[in-house]
């Protein structure tokens, strides 16, 4: 009995010893991720880090000297580029290895080895869009130019020496918990890098609903309703700036293109609320007679935070600011001579041409009067516990036809909305080398320097902002161009025809530009980027007017401007929307039919200061109120066709605003449902009642549930959605369509201002930290600050012996 019993127990301990070394669907392998030694509990990480460390490593040229601050924010000082670059990739995989690791494989279309066959739709939607092709190009370019190639394979060498040292039991947590090991990092991986941004930032389109609304309304309609210049607009470059070039002739129209459209098409539509501000003042405006620059990019939020402060300097650079992990450099930033910044431009460098294959083997295609061979790409996707899958996929002269047959299109996110049959002409697949763009601004000393920096950025577009101590302001709109037929890309294009190829580009010394402008200010805000007065056809549709001119108009008053002025500014929740509109729908109101409840309301939202506090019941009681008005208005016309099996592209909120303003008796007010005439106060009238008792329902009487912080639940999410490892809902102010420009997931990434002067000064935030490790104090320690619109001073090292009080630990790199 004894012998079965111990043999039993035996047993019982072996099974259980197989199965914590086994995983089970999506958990790791239990046993790994709970042992002491080398489970999760090794990534416990103490505020109080005080230590001076002593490195030897391979690849070095000299000594590197890091000196960390009180908030752990690496500051580096080389005595070479190598070695520079080296000790920053080194610092920031120690931070971020496994955010650098999970978004090249997200960009390279390699999920599915890590998580298995769950994620290969989304693995063969970012190869097919040509990702990694385009990496592949950009990656070529780089590495014709010595210095960009020095650049990137040192910062590579310091990630992998990292890498190559860091023992499993040390691993970042979602390693263990996806139990997978982190692999050698290359300079691929930095120009996948710049890919995923290009996809952020330029990588949605509506040509095909608006090609399809063309079809459906006519051209009178649809010119009407999608304008090619928006309504009330305050663009980057002042209205009646004059051009001092000559333009290039313009490519002409192909012919008509519309009846031989064969499909109904579906693409992914432009995401609303990503874009960002900045701005900048003259020392004439300033109190201490010097430029002021501001900037806080619009992105969504996660956790780890998307940015990674640093300072960077040796013999010819000394800059701080923040860099995107897994890239070289800093990326917005500033010196002791000029400071930079960007937002997103919004350029129509992304459009879908229709093929016609010549039979359904798909091995040709018809273009320019005769049949041309396509080309192939075969990708290898690896799944994690099944077979490689080796994936085909056609590439024209024009680019990858992404699902050439509908049975390839899987029906997942952004796969789901790609047009079958279709090519992809896109900017992020071209050749480029936007690294050596910010190695120059690093270095820069006037604002020369930044205009020979920014002609080597292509994509994605971004409106470069520009102040130095040279007392110059200056923004550009800046990429490359095609050199493009007025609305060539608004609507999808003839694959067969050449005339609807891109045609060249536009000049880079003639992309809209504007430099100490009278007003003594510039600023963007993802608005339009010109006046109709440039000749140049860069899009027809950007994002609102509504943060560009209150902006603006806050810019106008401000004299003796301070830093703390414009942090103030960079956290206003004016909203200038409400300001338009809000008077007319509250005039069409019938305050004699309401109800006690619905009169309460009104009274609120009559006296709203139409500020989107996190307090106020007003914006809360707003936004839902527009948000019923608005599909009142055009869900009969535009919602999803389903007998005719269309999507068409619904008009923006702003056109939406003209018309509410300047059409009372419109025929859009009439719902085509219903027996009735609908008017334009029978529409506001009925949402406002659909407003009332939504909110009733959903929330009780009016009182702290109404509040607009409590309503719209932002929060920052992990960068793998894992529970635990996000921030939760936290009440705080901010709309899309406000200066700050929180919404529930999207919002400020980086707040930064820099006072120039004779000694310059920074100041900034991140929602979030410098660690990637949600088990360190520093992950998240700067949350609160930038949820109450605080900035912290950035401290700027003038050589590695400065600001010992505020110096936590330092390490030194030596070679070997």
């Amino acid at each position: 009995m004894k012998f079965f019993k111990a043999c039993l127990v035996l047993v019982v301990t072996l099974i259980l010893i197989g199965a914590l070394q086994t995983k089970f669907g999506d958990l790791p392998p239990i046993g790994k991720f709970l042992n002491p030694v080398t489970g999760f509990w090794q990534n416990a990480e103490s505020r109080n880090i005080d230590a001076q460390l002593n490195l030897k490593m391979e690849g070095l040229q000299g000594k590197v000297t890091i000196r960390y601050d009180e908030e752990m924010i690496p500051h580096i000082f080389a005595d070479n580029d190598h070695d520079l670059y080296f000790a920053q990739g080194y610092v920031t995989a120690h931070d971020r290895l496994w955010q650098m690791d999970i978004q090249t494989r997200s960009a390279s279309g390699r999920l599915a080895e890590i998580v298995g066959a769950k994620a290969l739709d989304v693995d063969r939607y970012h190869r097919r869009m040509g990702m990694v092709y385009g990496a592949e190009n950009t990656l070529k370019e780089c590495m014709k130019d010595p210095q960009s190639k020095l650049v990137l394979e040192a910062y590579c060498a310091g990630v992998n020496e990292y890498i190559h040292h860091l023992p499993s039991k040390y691993y970042p947590i979602e390693f263990k918990l996806l139990d997978y090991a982190p692999e050698d990092y290359t300079p691929l991986n930095c120009a996948l890098v710049l890919k995923l941004m290009s996809e952020t930032l330029a990588g949605g389109s509506d040509d095909f609903q608006l090609t399809n609304t063309l079809k459906y309304f006519g051209p009178k309609v649809t010119a009407d309703l999608f304008p090619d210049y928006p309504f009330n607009e305050d663009p980057i470059i002042p209205a009646g700036t004059k051009w001092d070039f000559k333009p290039l002739p313009l490519p002409k129209p192909s012919k008509a293109f519309l009846d031989e459209m064969t499909d109904t098409i579906h693409t992914k539509p432009k995401v609303e609320g990503i874009g960002s501000n900045n701005w900048a003042i003259a020392g004439s405006r300033s109190a201490n007679g010097y430029p002021i620059l501001a900037n806080d990019p619009h992105l969504h939020l996660t956790y780890p935070s998307i940015w990674y402060q640093n300072q960077l300097a040796a013999p010819g650079v000394n800059v701080n600011g923040v860099s995107l992990p897994g890239t070289p450099g800093i990326i917005i930033g500033y010196n002791q001579k000029i400071g930079w910044g960007v937002t997103n431009v919004d350029a129509d460098v992304l459009d879908w041409y229709q093929i016609r294959f010549k039979d359904l083997a798909k091995n040709e295609y018809w273009y320019n009067n005769r049949w041309v061979p396509v080309k192939k790409r075969i990708e290898e996707i690896k799944i994690r516990g099944q077979k490689t899958l080796y994936d085909t996929v056609i590439y024209t002269h024009i680019g990858p036809v992404v699902y050439p047959a509908a049975n390839q299109k899987p029906q997942m996110g952004k796969a789901a909305n790609v047009p079958v049959g279709h090519a992809l002409r896109w900017i992020a697949h071209d050749p480029s080398n936007e690294f050596k763009t910010f190695y120059l601004l690093n270095r820069g000393k006037n604002y020369e320097d930044y205009r020979e920096a920014i002609k080597y950025f292509f994509a994605p577009a971004q409106n470069f902002i520009y102040a130095g101590n040279d007392q110059n302001i200056a923004i550009t709109p800046n990429g490359k161009f095609p050199l493009k037929y007025k609305d060539q890309g608004k609507f999808i294009l003839d694959g067969s025809d050449p005339a609807d190829d891109w045609q060249g580009w536009i000049p880079m010394d003639q992309n809209p530009t504007v430099k100490n402008p009278p007003q003594g200010f510039i600023s963007s805000a993802n608005q339009s980027s010109t006046d109709p007065t440039y000749p140049y056809y860069i899009n027809w549709h950007f994002g609102s007017y509504t943060r560009g001119k209150r902006i603006n108009d806050r810019l106008r008053t401000l004299h003796h401007a301070t830093v703390d002025s414009l942090r103030v500014l960079q956290t206003d929740d004016y909203s200038v929307f409400a300001q338009d509109i809000l008077a007319t729908m509250l005039n069409d109101l019938d305050v004699s039919k309401m109800d006690n409840g619905q009169k309460q309301v009104y009274q609120i939202i009559g006296k709203w200061d139409k500020q989107y506090s996190a307090g106020s019941m007003g914006a809360s009681i707003f936004e839902l109120w527009w948000d019923n008005l608005y599909n009142a208005i055009w869900t009969d016309d535009f919602m999803v066709k389903k007998q005719l099996n269309i999507q068409l592209k619904w008009p923006s909120r702003y056109r939406t605003v003209q018309l509410l303003l300047t059409e009372k008796e419109s025929k859009w007010y009439d719902d085509s449902r219903t027996q009735e005439i609908e008017t334009r106060a029978s529409l506001i009238n009925r949402s406002f009642d659909a407003t009332v008792d939504s909110m009733t329902r959903k929330y009780g009487k009016p009182g702290t549930a109404w509040q607009w912080g409590a309503v719209k639940g932002s929060h920052i999410s992990h960068l793998a959605n894992i529970n635990g490892f996000g921030s939760g809902n936290f009440s705080a102010g901010g709309a899309a369509g406000v200066v700050n420009a929180l919404s529930e997931e999207n919002g400020p990434s980086w707040r930064m201002i820099v006072q120039f002067g004779p000694r310059v000064q920074g100041y900034g935030v991140l929602p979030g930290g410098e660690s990637g490790n949600p088990g360190s104090y520093y992950y998240d320690n700067f949350l609160k600050t930038w949820q109450t619109g605080q900035l912290k001073p950035l401290l700027f090292l003038d050589s590695s012996a400065d600001g010992a009080a505020h110096i936590k630990t330092t390490v030194t790199l030596n070679n070997k």
